[in-house]
């Protein structure tokens, strides 16, 4: 399929590119390549394929949520250097 040069500057006046005769003239064969690779793919019978998401089978990558012992806070907050209420107290960065 062909793209004309006239449709290759209308888009690039919709993308705001300024192109040069060249680059257009490069792109409109680019631009049909790429269509008539498009055609080539619609042509295919995909209608025993099943659908899919992914590539590769996926399950549950999250892992259990378990309750589990954590670290001491006492322990935790001997190494700040100012802490209030059981956390670590910072200067204030936002005004």
């Amino acid at each position: 399929m062909k793209i004309s040069k006239e449709t290759v500057l209308y888009v690039a006046d919709l993308a705001r590119l300024n192109l040069s005769d060249e680059e257009s003239e490069r792109l409109s064969d680019e631009m049909g390549r790429i269509l008539g690779y498009m055609e080539k793919l619609n042509s295919l019978d995909t209608s025993n394929v099943k659908a899919m998401e992914h590539v590769e089978p996926v399950s549950n990558i999250l892992r259990e949520d378990i309750v589990e012992e954590s670290f001491d806070r006492d322990l935790i907050l001997s190494n700040a250097p100012d802490e209030q209420d059981g956390a670590f107290r910072v200067p204030r960065v936002v005004e």
